[in-house]
């Protein structure tokens, strides 16, 4: 048995027709040998909760892991007037990514608009410590993973994803390998050693059980000197994927990896193959 599920966030690119949706995708995930979904709410969440029961049924009966991408439009660094809205994407992906079996929500925490991040983490933090508070006292147990994000002027470098997760009870981050390494913007964070670096940083953090339970994000990268352009498939890129692999084999890590690339399955299925040759 594979300590990593591996699968993609959105639907398939073959998911057929019918049934199609979430449904024909965790089939589809599971038709393909792979053994998790991340739902691809990245515009709004318009879900019944009706909808949300046929889902966590179709991932029961299949064994397919399910997570949320939540909205784009996400930001814990709004103004006054726009947090509300950002707040309420955020905590109805929650809400019915619970509804629907998902374990773990996903999330772009937002941008700095210049500032720098010690302050803006003073926003960013106590908003999002209220918001799990929330969760925790209407039982629902999602976990909230703010995502590693790929370019400078964004919140979400390692630090600041750490720095939220050492402030609130089971909020954990989304490690974006590919990210990571176009944040740098010079051609660094790309070897075994610099991913063991990360790893370690990451279970000083948060304890070494935290690498047990990783939720990572991946897709080869095209980046300039300010982070990320786009995803690119795996092979287009100059990701170095065997060295991430042989990184967290060497610390024992497990979890889950789901591919953002623009052949999302099929790289999918190649990392699975690195992985277990690994």
């Amino acid at each position: 048995m594979s300590p990593f599920h591996f699968g993609t966030v959105g639907s398939p690119i073959s998911t057929p027709k019918k049934p199609g949706g979430s449904v024909g995708a965790i089939q589809q995930i599971a038709a393909l040998a792979l053994g998790a979904f991340e739902l691809g709410w990245v515009q709004s969440v318009r879900v019944s909760e009706e909808t949300c029961a046929v889902i966590k049924n179709a991932s029961l009966e299949t064994g397919v892991l399910i997570s949320v991408h939540a909205p784009y439009f996400i930001n814990l660094n709004a103004n006054e007037e726009e947090w509300p809205k950002s707040r309420k994407r955020l905590m109805d992906a929650a809400y019915y990514g619970h509804l629907a079996n998902a374990t773990d929500i996903i999330f772009h925490p937002g941008s700095y608009f210049g500032n720098p991040p010690e302050q803006v983490l003073e926003i960013a933090i106590p908003r999002l410590r209220e918001c799990v508070e929330e969760l925790r006292t209407n039982n629902n147990p999602v976990t909230l993973r703010p995502e590693t994000m790929g370019k400078s002027a964004m919140l979400g470098s390692l630090e600041d994803t750490l720095a939220m997760s050492r402030e609130i009870p089971r909020l954990v981050p989304c490690l974006d390998f590919a990210h990571l390494h176009a944040r740098a913007g010079n051609g660094s964070m790309n070897t075994e050693d610099e991913w063991i670096a990360v790893l370690k940083k990451y279970s000083d953090a948060l304890g070494k059980a935290a690498l047990q339970q990783l939720h990572i994000h991946m897709s080869g990268i095209e980046y300039g000197e300010k982070g990320e352009k786009n995803h690119l498939p795996i092979a287009e890129s100059d990701f170095d994927l065997k060295g991430l692999f042989q990184a967290l084999s060497r610390l024992n890590c497990s979890g889950r990896i789901l591919c953002e690339s623009p052949i999302m399955e099929e790289d999918s299925r190649y990392m699975k193959q690195v992985w277990e040759s690994i």
